[in-house]
């Protein structure tokens, strides 16, 4: 395995927007370098706990490495959106914050085999748990309306029937296997005009990748899982990386800070329904211009922090 590098991103705002207590219980959810559970661990004392959560086995070899002999941290091989199912069996019932980290590692682009990066010559995989269906096998089997719906949803690509016909076209002569070999057709789909603007594969890589891990649906179920987890008081802290996981977590944490649904009409609320949270971010923290220039991955960075007001069940949302 490649010795496993990652920078975080926006660390300290981080870490403070959980406003720790030192006493207090912390998931990190997507731990990968292990970066933001270090610093959460400086503000703990020795009753403090971390749960450090990656699905990526790589991030939990790392993980291990630096914080296996600290009584203090949990560390568990998970997708996030099994966080409730991974508390039972730890047998905690409430935690005092949460951090979620989206989009893929700087690991996981930086070495070429995992296969995310349309710059290195690597096996099309994508997947970031290391099991299931890779980007190859999505290429090569999925019905052309099927992948330009993903390409669309996922990437935005405007190009999308261009490039499916494209892929198309040659997975009949044989099968694309590789991230060149992929980013190439894509490159030949795209107008001349149009490869000015950044490398003509990121937006379909981008879809791939989170086709391949079910991001969307992770994140759905796993902002839903972490919320009910949360003491009132406790905080979600979340960094989203693309457009399509910042709107989504937007109207999550919206939703829960909906009161009353009845009608203006009614003299009195019959419906029962009062806020669930309260957010911290009317605006989302964005990297500072020297972050951006130290680590350009953080450019595209949005911090979304909300605080629960009350215990509840998630289901009332549904």
């Amino acid at each position: 395995m490649a010795s496993f590098s990652h920078k975080s991103v926006l660390l300290k705002e981080t870490v403070d927007s959980l406003n720790i207590k030192s006493g207090g219980i912390y998931l990190d959810c997507t731990a990968g370098g292990g970066g933001h559970s270090a610093e959460v661990l400086s503000r703990l004392d020795d009753t403090g706990r971390l749960i450090a959560m990656d699905q990526d086995p790589d991030a939990i070899d790392n993980l291990m490495k630096h914080f296996d002999k600290d009584h203090r941290v949990i560390i568990c091989q998970s997708n996030f959106s099994k966080t409730g199912d991974i508390f039972k069996e730890l047998n905690i019932s409430s935690i005092d914050g949460a951090m979620l980290d989206l989009g893929v590692s700087s690991h996981q682009l930086d070495t070429a085999e995992r296969g995310f990066s349309y710059r290195k010559e690597a096996p099309l995989d994508m997947r970031m748990s290391k099991s299931g269906t890779t980007a190859a096998e999505l290429v090569n089997t999925l019905p052309p309306a099927e992948l330009a719906r993903i390409l669309v949803a996922y990437g935005d690509e405007k190009y999308a029937s261009a490039i499916v016909k494209a892929i198309v076209k040659e997975r009949t002569k044989s099968p694309i296997e590789t991230t060149t070999q992929l980013a190439e057709i894509v490159k030949s789909a795209y107008p001349a005009k149009a490869r000015r603007d950044g490398h003509p594969a990121r937006q379909t890589f981008q879809a791939l990748r989170i086709a391949v891990n079910h991001e969307m649906e992770s994140l759905s179920e796993g902002l839903d899982a972490v919320f009910e987890l949360l003491k009132p008081g406790g905080r979600l802290v979340v960094i989203t990386f693309h457009s399509l996981e910042d709107r989504t977590v937007k109207l999550r944490m919206k939703k829960w800070t909906e009161g009353c649904t009845c009608p203006r009409d009614f003299p009195i609320c019959v419906c029962g329904k009062s806020p669930m949270a309260k957010i911290l971010t009317k605006k989302p923290i964005r990297p500072s211009a020297r972050e951006c220039e130290e680590n350009s991955r953080s450019r595209s960075a949005r911090l979304h922090v909300c605080e629960k007001t009350k215990i509840i069940n998630i289901k009332q949302i549904s």
